[in-house]
């Protein structure tokens, strides 16, 4: 994953190109994120021994960042315990239910994470600025969602949510990137496209949605997305502080000896079966 951002940078112009930064050097970027995400390992089992219920939103523009720090953080968990929530747009059924009805079943039970790849959250962002709901319906959420989420931590989840920020000159650039990159290009839509031109209408509607929705039981937590390697090291740094997690105990563990039986010869495979060795 981290070639891959080398892969992309050589991609632009020269005269495309960001001015020189101080971005983090190599060697204690990677140094970090893996002490990072040993600390992450000890999370999880703390999680799991203490069968906590942990749900972390990330929110934010197209291109901010989201996704690879979802990534950074699932890498070296367990996925029966950690679990990505990325919803598609609403089926016909769905936009009949109620609106959190289909987010709701995606919450945890008893020692696990859900990681919500945006959430209910897109009724105060995109389906409000792209028209996809009415004022009325953006209303009711907004009177609605803390109430929620109050409930959701008193049944003794715990809510974190992020917002990751990034200008507008980065996002035109991490854009562009895109559109030139073949194995990139799928992340960019239609609908991506349209809020690039209506940046103005997401940052109205994201201040609102700050403003109304940061409640003390589930604030709001800003993450600078402009500098990718920063943005992912401070969230996930900020994620463990936001829990009181110790080292779990374990057994020692004792690799078997493994059983012989002397009357026992393997089968032999049809070279049809097996795999060309194309390397």
């Amino acid at each position: 994953m981290e070639i891959d951002d080398e892969r992309l940078a050589k991609l632009l112009d020269e005269t495309e190109r960001r001015p020189p930064t101080t971005e983090l050097d190599r060697s204690t970027y990677f140094h970090e994120l893996l002490r990072l995400q040993a600390e992450l390992v000890k999370l999880q089992d703390w999680i799991v021994a203490n069968r906590r219920k942990v749900v972390v939103i990330f929110e934010g523009r197209d291109a901010a960042g989201k996704g690879g720090v979802i990534k950074r953080i699932t890498q070296r968990l367990n996925p029966r315990v950690c679990r990505v929530a990325a919803l598609p747009a609403p089926s016909e059924r769905e936009r009949t239910q109620w609106y959190f009805q289909r987010y709701v079943t995606h919450l945890p039970a008893a020692g696990e994470i859900v990681l919500f790849d945006r959430s209910w959250y897109n009724r105060a962002g995109v389906e409000r600025v792209m028209g996809f709901c009415t004022e009325a319906e953006v209303e009711e959420f907004f009177r609605t969602v803390p109430e929620l989420e109050k409930m959701l931590v008193r049944s003794g989840i715990t809510l974190v949510k992020y917002w990751f920020s990034i200008s507008d000159d980065e996002q035109h650039l991490r854009f562009t990137m895109r559109i030139r990159d073949p194995l990139k290009q799928w992340k960019l839509s239609p609908m991506d496209l349209e809020s690039r031109r209506r940046w103005e209408q997401y940052t109205k509607a994201k201040e609102e949605m700050l403003a109304r929705t940061n409640i003390p039981e589930a604030p709001w937590w800003i993450v600078e997305g402009d500098d990718k390697k920063r943005a992912r090291l401070n969230c996930i740094a900020h994620l463990l502080s936001c829990f009181p997690y110790a080292d779990v105990p374990r057994e020692s563990i004792v690799l078997p000896a493994r059983v012989h039986h002397p009357d026992y010869s393997r089968a032999t495979i049809p070279e049809g079966m097996y795999v060309p060795d194309v390397y």
